[in-house]
């Protein structure tokens, strides 16, 4: 078995992946406080081609060295906005008819394999911060909360982890199934 070169690999530049057509997820980053964790959110929403991310209230923005110490230029092609209140973020992808849904464990979740999106919906992802997870307020405007079944001895994944777990299981289950 043989690696890949950069040119095998065939992927798109920056100009032709913005005109492509993207995978109907953004991504809403409820104050994560860390920047490496901004930056592989960005990287990941790249590599899936997610739509747009959201940074919201402590969220860090581009550019920034320690988000592009993950991002590795992802800030570039992915379109991104702050948005000082989540709870304002979200009212606006309501308006624009995304389904909101957090990633968090709550009261009445939905399990990670349990859950299938609809092919034609827009969807809404929300992260929450490393240590307090989705806000409360949050929590009260959303559609579904989508948990992420767990076995160890640790209470949750990090954020960073959660994003590309998640993001991966909607890409296949809308692109593959």
């Amino acid at each position: 078995m043989q690696k890949l070169s950069m040119d095998q690999l065939q992927r798109a530049d920056v100009e032709t992946f913005k005109n492509q057509e993207k995978t109907a997820i953004t991504l809403v980053l409820d104050n994560v406080r860390s920047m490496h964790n901004v930056g592989s959110a960005f990287r990941t929403a790249d590599g899936f081609a997610i739509e747009k991310i959201f940074l919201c209230g402590i969220t860090a923005t581009p550019p920034h060295r320690e988000i592009e110490k993950t991002a590795l230029g992802a800030t570039q092609t992915i379109p991104w906005e702050h948005v000082e209140e989540t709870t304002e973020a979200i009212k606006t992808l309501k308006e624009l008819g995304y389904t909101i849904i957090a990633i968090e464990q709550a009261e009445n979740s939905v399990l990670l394999q349990n859950f299938i999106p609809a092919i034609d919906a827009k969807y809404a992802l929300i992260f929450g911060n490393e240590v307090n997870g989705v806000d409360e307020e949050v929590m009260t405007l959303v559609d579904y909360c989508i948990e992420i079944p767990q076995f160890g001895t640790k209470h949750s994944f990090n954020v960073s982890v959660t994003i590309g777990i998640v993001t991966w299981d909607f890409i296949q289950k809308s692109k593959f199934s």
